[in-house]
């Protein structure tokens, strides 16, 4: 089941996690928040975000490691991929995975809300497919 209006917040550094936090609940979001690719499988087993902002480099499972767990399972769910680092190769990856789009740090309290509101609005159309 699905939680109306939460996002799941995945980053290793805990400045991005209460940073996205307060923005986002600010703008009338709730949030989950989990520092590790284990912490959310294990919370999103138990309740489901309507998106997930995550980072795509973390250490022991990174974002991609989370993104084929979420693909295999959930499929319907957004997922905004965070990354301070937005090379070919990462946005490659993030692709391939089937992220719903790409949002680079550092970025804004606006950019944040607007890219969260529009891919919740389904403005944001899948950019990438994990589908050949």
């Amino acid at each position: 089941m699905t939680t109306e209006n939460t996002i799941l917040i995945v980053d290793d550094e805990g400045i991005v996690l209460e940073s996205c936090r307060r923005v986002l609940e600010a703008d009338g979001f709730e949030t989950m928040l989990a520092s590790s690719a284990e912490k959310a499988l294990e919370m999103m087993a138990h309740r489901l975000p309507l998106a997930l902002l995550m980072d795509i480099k973390m250490p022991r499972h990174d974002g991609i490691y989370l993104m084929g767990q979420i693909r295999e399972r959930w499929r319907e769910i957004p997922v905004i991929v965070m990354t301070g680092y937005p090379t070919s190769e990462t946005i490659a990856e993030a692709a391939q995975m089937g992220a719903t789009t790409l949002i680079s740090k550092p970025f804004t309290p606006d950019e944040l809300v607007e890219t969260v509101r529009r891919v919740l609005k389904k403005e944001i159309r899948p950019v990438f497919s994990s589908e050949g």
